[in-house]
């Protein structure tokens, strides 16, 4: 009997340095990935704003990003009908938590802010090169300086 007991605990003894050793008992332990909160405006509203990160909405709205470990930026894309699309970068910046406090990440800027400028007209199509005028040939005076007048009118 003793014997059987022995063995059980080893057992589950061994079983317990597996679970361990993989480092999915640690993973659970670790806090999520922080996330921010970041607003997105535009001028005027109701554009389409989307992260490269992934999240969109409807402008004026708020979205939540998870940067990866990696990234340092990321880039908003507004577009709206009738209007120029426009791209704004947004930087990262990671604050350490410390040994007891959580990590968190900033956003700079917040509120993202784009002002879509209107599509103007288009090119106006070139027109073919006129050929200039001809000039009509000048009268010449007669070399001895006359003018031929025409008879006064009769009475």
């Amino acid at each position: 009997m003793r014997r059987a007991f022995a063995m059980a605990v080893a057992a589950i003894g061994l079983a317990g340095c597996s679970s361990f050793s993989s480092g999915d008992y640690f993973s659970s332990l670790r806090s999520p990935p922080p996330s921010a909160q970041v607003q997105l405006e535009s001028t005027p509203p109701g554009a389409e704003a989307r992260t490269s990160l992934g999240p969109g909405c409807k402008t004026p709205c708020s979205v939540s990003v998870t940067p990866p470990d990696s990234a340092t930026s990321f880039l908003v894309n507004y577009s709206l009908p009738g209007r120029q699309p426009a791209g704004v970068p947004v930087n990262i910046i990671k604050v350490d938590g410390g040994i007891f406090g959580y990590n968190t990440i900033k956003v700079e800027p917040n509120p993202v802010v784009a002002e879509l400028q209107p599509i103007g007209p288009p090119p106006k199509a070139a027109k073919p090169p006129m050929r200039p005028k001809r000039k009509k040939p000048a009268t010449a005076a007669p070399p001895d300086g006359s003018i031929d007048q025409a008879a006064p009118p009769q009475r």
